[in-house]
Order: structure tokens, then sequence, then C-alpha cells
């Protein structure tokens, strides 16, 4: 019964209809009304549902896509994939899912370019590119973590701005995109990962101070 639906709730169901509805009337009211009425869910308790408006509602419809994308990849098929395919696959899943409202994701990026909406826009990518790492396996906690998320937003982003234009069949000039970016951020990896090795046993400040404040036996 859509009344014992709690306000997360109804925010996941109402995300999907309001964003298809978003590309005529943009990330509206009317969007979210038609949206409630449609699943049998009263306009007032959507508006409370969305108390921030369109942010609100851009947010609830990454949340949803964010689902479809790890759907699409589950445990069981990215555990038989390197991780460059496990990461391509997830951001092509997440690319698929938005397809179909591209001009509804056209619309939100404009809105969350807005300068009251960057620190917003930032932190919905950041849980993104979060959530594709971590369905590819990382368990990275350290400076890694961030590095990791920060130059897979890069790659994210720009791949988005080729989506949005992309008339090729299958998405094919977004999908080679995705794919040499992906390739360059196995290579740093590699390449960084070559550089921590050779340094481990070099020279460090801090270990050499370490010793002098505390010496060995």
């Amino acid at each position: 019964m859509t009344q014992d639906l709690t306000l997360d709730e109804i925010r996941a169901l109402l995300a999907p209809g309001i964003a298809a509805n978003a590309a005529f009337d943009g990330w509206s009211d009317a969007a979210r009304d038609m949206a409630a009425q449609a699943e049998g869910i009263d306009t007032d308790i959507a508006a409370l549902a969305f108390k921030d408006g369109p942010v609100d509602m851009i947010d609830a419809w990454f949340a949803h896509i964010d689902g479809v994308m790890l759907a699409a990849v589950p445990p069981e098929r990215s555990a038989l994939m390197k991780i460059r395919e496990k990461i391509t696959a997830l951001v092509e899943a997440r690319l698929d899912a938005t397809s179909i409202d591209r001009e509804s994701l056209r619309r939100a990026l404009a809105i969350l370019a807005l300068p009251q909406n960057l620190a917003k826009a930032t932190r919905l990518g950041l849980r993104t590119v979060d959530t594709i790492w971590r369905a590819a396996g990382d368990v990275a906690t350290d400076y890694n973590y961030y590095t990791k998320r920060t130059i897979l937003l890069g790659v994210y982003a720009s791949t988005i701005t080729v989506f949005l234009d992309d008339e090729s069949e299958g998405l094919a000039e977004t999908r080679a995109f995705l794919g040499r970016r992906i390739n360059g951020i196995m290579q740093f990896e590699k390449a960084k990962a070559g550089f921590l090795k050779r340094t481990e046993h070099g020279f460090s400040l801090s270990r050499f101070v370490g010793r002098l404040r505390y010496p060995t036996a």
C-alpha cells in the first residue's frame, strides 16, 4: 500500500518517473506531481519527500541509476572480470541506464552546475564513483582511496560530455572514448604501483627521523 511507504521509499519510487517527465517539464513540481499521480501518491506527500526541490529529485534519480548499474553487473558476473573490465562494465551500465533520459540528464547537470549546487554536485559524483570502485572490489583506505575516486570522477565527467551528444550506433563513440580513458587510469595505477615498489626499501625521511628518536637496541 502506497500510504504505508516511508519518505525514502517514496523518493525511490518516484525518481524514475520524475526523470522521465523532466525531459519535457524540467526538474519541476509539475514533473514530480505527475510522477506521484501515476504511482497513486498524494502530491503533498511527494512534495514533502522532495522538500529541497530539483536537487533532491536529481539526487534520488542518481541513486536509482546507481542501483540499476549494480544490478546490471552483479558480483557473479564481475567476479570473472579484470579490474579494468569491471570499471568499464559498470560505467557503461550506468550510461545505458540514463540513455533513455539523456535530455533529463542534460537538464540535471545544468542545475547542478549552478554555483549554489556545486558542492552537492561533487558529493553526488563522488558517491557514484565510490559505488563503482567498491563494486569493482576496491578496498583501499589510504590515499589511494581518494586518488582513485578523484581520477575516475574526472573520467566519468568527461565521458558524460561525449555521451550527451553521441548519436553513433550503440553509443560506439562514447564506449571508445571511455575505453581510452580507462586505459589511462590503469596505466597510471600500474606506474604508481611500480614506483611505490621501487621506493619501498629506499630512503625514508620519516623512518630516519623515527630511528633517531627511537633507536633500536
